[in-house]
């Protein structure tokens, strides 16, 4: 049973930048995609980024341009820099198989902007 961990969410102003990350406890070589996800206040959970195993990216056009999703699936690890943040980025960001999320989800991590 995989289990994912993020971490790297806080506090941060208008046109500042963070760094997620996404740590895996199992191998998550078996899925083709892995994604991150965000969830505000009153809406859906919708996916923002992707990246495969092929290291081939994705993104939602709301953040394409401002967020850069990274890492190694190999390793059990994605990572999601956030530049030029905007109020409407807060929200808990999760990570999980991009377009079909079929891993438990984690507890997720709070990105707050303010303006």
């Amino acid at each position: 049973q995989v289990q994912l961990v993020e971490s790297g969410g806080g506090l941060v102003q208008a046109g500042g930048s963070l760094r997620l990350s996404c740590a895996a406890s199992g191998s998550i070589l078996s899925i083709n995609a892995m994604g991150w996800y965000r969830q505000a206040p009153g809406k859906q959970r919708e996916l923002v980024a992707a990246i495969t195993n092929g290291g081939n990216t994705n993104y939602a056009g709301s953040v394409k341009g401002r967020f850069t999703i990274s890492g190694d699936l190999a390793k059990n690890t994605v990572y999601l820099q956030m530049n030029s943040l905007k109020p409407e980025d807060t929200a808990v960001y999760y990570c999980n198989a991009a377009w079909a999320p079929i891993f438990d989800w984690g507890q997720g991590t709070q990105v707050t902007v303010s303006s």
